[in-house]
């Protein structure tokens, strides 16, 4: 039985992961070397990967610095009664529960142009809807559970003790959290970075449905990839994918690097 459930695994594993992956990288290099290089260098796909990039640096920084607050607001916050913790920590989990395109209509129908504060935003010349802000929105709105569930435990584990002891030393408000609360919770914002950064890459849904999809203005790397899958170029489609899926297991590898250096210190 042992060898049977093992069997299963490797064989859901060759299914789901091997077979498609493999099958991405075959379609990505149909026409060689040129041809996986032509998709990459286009205009359209330049100015896609540059602007996932954009969305992923600024999602990142975002996610990190409200999640680190939001962490520490749910933990530490002695004033939030047990209701408002609670309604907090649905919040924080809506994400997991809704899915990224409902996510990006709820951002469409209160931000969008037709919307009475989307309108008010765009009379001042501030576009949020198919633009940048956004998309950037909808990632914030996807990937922000991420480093709250990454911090959250770490802090609930170390408890508030030296916190506590060193505000009674003397101690100021960003003192303690950089000399006694962030030795002890960066590994923890590294993994939610790392988680961060990957699911702002892979992001679709939501960014399509806020961002238009369009050329050379709103488009993701992965809204170029759906593109190319609809207008049947395989090759296209592959060579973008296979770029961010080399980019994601990197990221993985590098999460996986960090934990066995947390384990060595």
């Amino acid at each position: 039985m042992r060898r049977l459930w093992i069997g299963l695994t490797y064989l859901v594993f060759i299914l789901l992961i091997a077979a498609p992956l493999g099958k991405m990288i075959t379609g990505a290099f149909s026409q060689g070397w040129s041809g996986f290089w032509n998709a990459l260098t286009r205009p359209e796909a330049l100015h896609a990967l540059m602007m996932t990039g954009l969305v992923v640096v600024v999602v990142t920084l975002l996610n990190t610095l409200f999640g680190i607050m939001m962490a520490l607001y749910l933990v530490r916050a002695s004033w939030l009664g047990r209701r408002l913790r609670g309604l907090l920590n649905s919040i924080v989990d809506l994400p997991y529960a809704v899915s990224p395109v409902i996510g990006g209509l709820m951002i469409v129908l209160l931000l969008g142009p037709d919307s009475a504060l989307g309108g008010l935003f765009e009379q001042i010349g501030f576009k949020i809807v198919y633009a940048l802000p956004g998309m950037v929105i909808a990632t914030l709105f996807v990937t922000f559970p991420l480093m709250v569930r990454e911090v959250m435990p770490v802090l609930q584990e170390i408890g508030s003790q030296q916190e506590e002891a060193a505000s009674t030393l003397g101690a100021y408000g960003w003192t303690i959290f950089w000399k006694v609360t962030w030795p002890s919770i960066r590994w923890a914002v590294i993994y939610g970075v790392i988680l961060t950064v990957a699911r702002s890459l892979g992001e679709f849904g939501a960014v399509l449905v806020v961002s238009g999809n369009i050329m050379n203005r709103t488009q993701t790397a992965t809204t170029l990839v759906y593109q190319d899958v609809e207008n049947f170029n395989v090759t296209a489609a592959g060579g973008i994918a296979l770029v961010l899926a080399a980019f994601s297991a990197g990221l993985l590898l590098l999460m996986e690097w960090s934990k066995r250096r947390k384990g060595g210190h």
